[in-house]
């Protein structure tokens, strides 16, 4: 394990946490990219909008299982190579993805690919915070969740181009490309570390023993609520700018890339400021998604409304995540590993609660703009 940084909030971050980084952008690509990808995928499988939609629950239901299970079942185990057999199993997944013959192969793949996506996560995060000082953790995270936000710059709209002109498939193919990208950083570059042992060896029953802690508790709830409220708008922004905003299809990554530059931004801002403000951060980015949701449902009929409104989106969604997640170690320190899987989980929580929430309001006939209702309450 390299040497502690300093406890300066200006040290460097090591450069393995940028490595984390950039596999979350490979994990989190496959994991949004289904949002410009649900009508050609939709007409492909002969299914519906909201059906298409559920692969996205789909996705988050395997994370929210496989984050602390996972954790839990490779607590013991060099966490290197636990990030490394992670990996190449979600790009096996993405490899039967591209070549699923059916709808429900399609399914089972994404819940596959989810579990050791979220397994990834959950270990990668507890690295990334072991790398750092206590005063350097939301930094960390937002390196972290900063490979999210480049993947809904470059990687989402890409998939949605991919899409458009190559077919849905060849996006699941370029995720199985960048995730062999990902494992060869992570092999090269994260640190050997050997499994502790004797009193400092880590124990289920300790670890589990957070969960007994109602801050814990709080913070799972916030995480989870944050996410919902994102993704039951942002899981159908795709069909909302066509169909309501009258927008052309061709012109939606464009939207969706300007969604992950507002989202890179708020990761940027989040990260710097979240660390000697953190609640006044959580409160002031919850609070702005809201005003954004409830704005885009009145405007969602104006196209340069909605696109406006979807990077302001961006931007107050992710600069509560860092919080977000420095908020989560910080009352479960005595529990690294399931302190990230708990923030894992609660974050597809929302991201399952969100699409499946967003469904029943377009199947029940009311509009996209509901869903921009659903998300701000």
């Amino acid at each position: 394990m390299p040497n502690a940084l300093p406890n300066t909030p200006t040290s460097r971050m090591p450069v393995a946490v940028y490595v984390l980084g950039l596999s979350v952008f490979a994990l989190g690509t496959s994991e949004f990219m289904l949002s410009g990808l649900l009508q050609p995928l939709a007409r492909d499988m002969g299914v519906s909008i909201p059906q298409a939609g559920l692969l996205v629950s789909a996705f988050a239901i395997g994370m929210v299982v496989g984050a602390p299970v996972l954790a839990a079942a490779t607590l013991r185990l060099p966490r290197r190579t636990t990030l490394i057999a992670l990996l190449a199993i979600f790009g096996l997944g993405q490899v039967v993805g591209a070549l699923a013959p059916s709808y429900a192969v399609l399914f089972v793949s994404r819940v596959v690919s989810a579990l050791a996506c979220a397994g990834f996560w959950a270990v990668g995060a507890a690295v990334a915070v072991s790398l750092v000082p206590v005063t350097a953790r939301a930094r960390a995270m937002a390196v972290m969740v900063g490979g999210l936000s480049i993947a809904n710059i470059a990687g989402v709209p890409a998939g949605a181009f991919l899409g458009q002109h190559a077919g849905w498939r060849a996006a699941f193919w370029a995720v199985a490309g960048l995730s062999l990208l990902g494992l060869i950083g992570v092999t090269a570059l994260v640190p050997r570390t050997k499994p502790a042992t004797g009193a400092d060896a880590p124990r289920l029953r300790t670890e589990l023993s957070i969960y007994r802690d109602r801050q814990v508790w709080l913070a799972l709830t916030a995480t989870a609520l944050n996410g919902a409220a994102v993704f039951c708008l942002f899981s159908y922004l795709a069909p909302l700018l066509t169909e309501t905003a009258g927008m052309k299809e061709s012109l939606v990554p464009m939207v969706l890339a300007l969604f992950g530059v507002g989202a890179l931004i708020g990761t940027a801002v989040g990260g710097r400021v979240a660390d000697a403000h953190l609640f006044g951060t959580m409160y002031a980015g919850i609070t702005a998604s809201t005003v954004v949701l409830a704005i885009l449902a009145l405007t969602a009929h104006s196209a340069p409304a909605a696109v406006v409104l979807a990077l302001m989106l961006g931007v107050s969604a992710f600069t509560t995540a860092p919080a977000l997640n420095a908020r989560m170690f910080n009352v479960a320190a005595a529990a690294p590993t399931l302190a990230g899987a708990t923030t894992t989980s609660a974050f597809n929580i929302g991201n399952t609660l969100g699409p499946w929430l967003g469904g029943l309001v377009i199947g029940a006939g009311w509009g996209y703009p509901a869903v921009a209702w659903t998300g701000a309450a």
